[in-house]
């Protein structure tokens, strides 16, 4: 598999899991449960969602328009769980497309940006992108194990699922 599919994958993945674990039950969850410190990173599951949309943010500014956002890690976005959760889905959808005008000898270049302290960075491309879509699968995984300490059924986001799906269709 080229790097260009796979990282198509990535990106298709990316939009499944995130629309999962929106649709799960995250909506269901009381604001104080939403609230909660639930000793993830972020602390709570409301805190963590707005870092993945945060962290989603500054990846593709980084890559798609060569930009350095400066944002600290732990912005609240949004205070409103339907408006952070109806950001992150737009904002996971804007890879795939991206991805598709990438030339394949991209992959093998590097990317550079500037971190929030102002140090300039240049590390690899293919493994940076890849970074990416593994922080937000770690985050995603933190809520989902949030919700099921809360007792709330966590829903199913193994990559493995959804190529399941896709070779069924």
């Amino acid at each position: 598999m080229s790097l260009a599919n796979y990282f198509a994958s990535l990106g298709r993945y990316h939009v499944w899991a995130t629309n999962r674990l929106i649709t799960s039950n995250l909506a269901g969850l009381s604001d104080e449960d939403w609230h909660k410190d639930c000793g993830l990173y972020f602390r709570s599951v409301h805190l963590t969602v707005n870092h993945l949309l945060v962290t989603d943010n500054i990846w593709y500014a980084r890559f798609a328009e060569g930009k350095s956002l400066r944002m600290s890690l732990d912005t609240e976005l949004h205070t409103d769980r339907a408006e952070v959760c109806s950001a992150l889905a737009a904002a996971v959808t804007r890879w795939s497309p991206w991805l598709a005008t990438l030339p394949p000898e991209r992959y093998d270049g590097d990317l550079a940006y500037t971190r929030n302290n102002g140090e300039q960075v240049l590390i690899p491309f293919a493994p940076a992108l890849g970074h990416v879509f593994n922080h937000a699968t770690h985050h995603r995984g933190q809520v989902a194990a949030a919700l099921t300490a809360m007792a709330q059924p966590g829903p199913e986001l193994d990559w493995v699922y959804l190529l399941q799906q896709e070779a069924r269709e």
